[in-house]
């Protein structure tokens, strides 16, 4: 008679290996029995899977006029099927996509310093967009920006490089010694209250705390009691910058992984094809 956790097993006619082996083999059976008569139920993940979201066209204005809205395919991406009917991929004629919640409004700008693809739950006017006097987006919002590092965009490029990227502060000393722009204009100065996590010396995530100034504020969004949440990534020769900031609605705040990832996805496939 065999006595495991209160079990009793009987063996009999079994060798010494074939002892062993039952007495395993009761520990499994008694093991399973103590969790099941607990009651316990295994948490099961979302399984993430290679999976089609819908494409969605964006119109866009900028340096030689409006642009119509582009058609494209179903965008293949990674993951689970539960939040892929939640999504959608939003892209503009110029510039990159990028994952946001389906049903939502889009508008593209681009000029010879870049390009911006912002998308809302509410429609987005382009007379804002382009007015000096608008103070940006006070709700939810996706702001997705191409900092060209060969054009005028160079500026907007050094400017984020001084205060997140020390690795590639030769770009910042290249622009000032043009003599177009001061060394003021591009503090080295960090936002204390951003939390930041740089995944390589090219790749930086950050978050920016609600009610402060930070990498999420250099954009479009204006400061209110939610979070920023984005990636802010170098690529190409010419240090080219891509910048995600982003604020979601409460009920969409677990897409926020799914957003960045994706973002930085789009670029090293980008980096890639460049090869």
């Amino acid at each position: 008679m065999l006595e495991l956790k209160n079990k009793k097993v009987l063996v009999v006619g079994l060798g010494k290996s074939g002892l062993n082996y039952m007495g395993l083999l009761a520990l499994a059976i008694c093991v399973q029995s103590s969790l099941s008569g607990q009651g316990t139920t295994p948490t099961k993940k979302p399984q993430t899977v290679i999976i089609r979201v819908p494409f969605v066209g964006c119109e866009s204005d900028g340096q030689v006029g409006p642009l119509k809205a582009p058609r494209g395919v179903n965008k293949v991406v990674r993951i689970s099927a539960q939040d892929a009917q939640k999504l959608a991929f939003y892209q503009a004629e110029e510039g990159f996509g990028i994952l946001a919640p389906r049903g939502w409004y889009c508008f593209g700008t681009y000029g010879s310093n870049g390009s911006s693809l912002y998308i809302s739950p509410e429609p987005i006017k382009s007379a804002d967009v382009f007015s000096t006097e608008w103070q940006g987006f006070a709700g939810p919002v996706i702001q997705l920006s191409n900092s060209d590092g060969d054009t005028s965009g160079r500026f907007e490029v050094a400017s984020i490089i001084a205060k997140i990227f020390p690795a590639h502060m030769d770009f910042v000393r290249d622009v000032i010694a043009e003599g177009i722009e001061p060394a003021s204009s591009f503090p080295t100065l960090s936002y204390p209250k951003d939390k930041l996590t740089y995944l390589s010396k090219e790749i930086v995530e950050y978050q920016t705390p609600g009610g402060t100034e930070g990498l999420g504020t250099e954009s479009k969004l204006k400061v209110n009691s939610k979070p920023i949440n984005g990636v802010a990534i170098l690529f190409g020769e010419e240090h080219s910058l891509l910048q995600l900031s982003m604020r979601l609605p409460p009920e969409s705040d677990n897409l926020t992984r799914f957003i960045i990832q994706q973002v930085e996805r789009e670029i090293a496939a980008f980096e890639r094809s460049q090869r």
